[in-house]
């Protein structure tokens, strides 16, 4: 028995980041909900625009809430009638908060892209990161190398011992996570 393990170090092909829209107002939740859609439309129209094909846009994120108003009703100076309660939190109006994932596939327009979805009406851009989009193939080109180490090891320790070796009985497959370097 012998462990081994392959290491392929490849240049990722996708960037991929995340924007958002998050509108805020009053009470009428239809309008709100109005106006956020026609800014990520806006911007999701302008990504489009630069040649990201609409499989690489997808909503990860979608939240309406309530923004309320707090009273402060600490400690009240001295004559202020003690009795009355403080009067609960009310609903002032609600946020939408619409979150967009975007996979860019040409590193060339990268910048352009994201300084336009701010431009064109998203008010939150984060988590660029860059990867390999299938990276099932990488991984397979390091499971040829591990096994082809574990063959190699097992022949050295054979050798060594003064006894040969037979055929590949079992091969147990453990993963760790990759890390890719910006």
């Amino acid at each position: 028995s012998v462990t081994a393990e392959g290491k392929i170090t490849s240049i990722p092909d996708i960037a991929n980041f995340t924007f958002s829209v998050i509108t805020e107002g009053g009470k009428d939740i239809g309008n709100l909900q109005k106006e956020n859609t026609e800014k990520m439309n806006k911007a999701i129209d302008f990504i489009k625009s630069n040649g990201v094909l609409a499989k690489d846009i997808k909503t990860s994120y979608y939240n309406l809430s309530p923004r309320y108003q707090y009273f402060d009703c600490g400690i009240r100076p001295y004559g202020f009638d003690q009795s009355k309660p403080c009067p609960p939190p009310e609903i002032v109006g609600y946020s939408i908060n619409q979150t967009v994932s975007v996979k860019i596939r040409d590193f060339s327009k990268i910048g352009n892209i994201i300084s336009g979805v701010v431009k064109n009406g998203a008010n939150d851009v984060s988590e660029l990161s860059f990867m390999i989009d299938d990276i099932s193939s990488v991984e397979n080109e390091a499971r040829v190398e591990a096994i082809s180490n574990a063959k190699d090891k097992a022949k050295m320790i054979a050798k060594a011992g003064g006894f040969r070796l037979g055929r590949l009985l079992s091969i147990d497959e453990g993963g760790q996570n990759y890390f890719v370097r910006p």
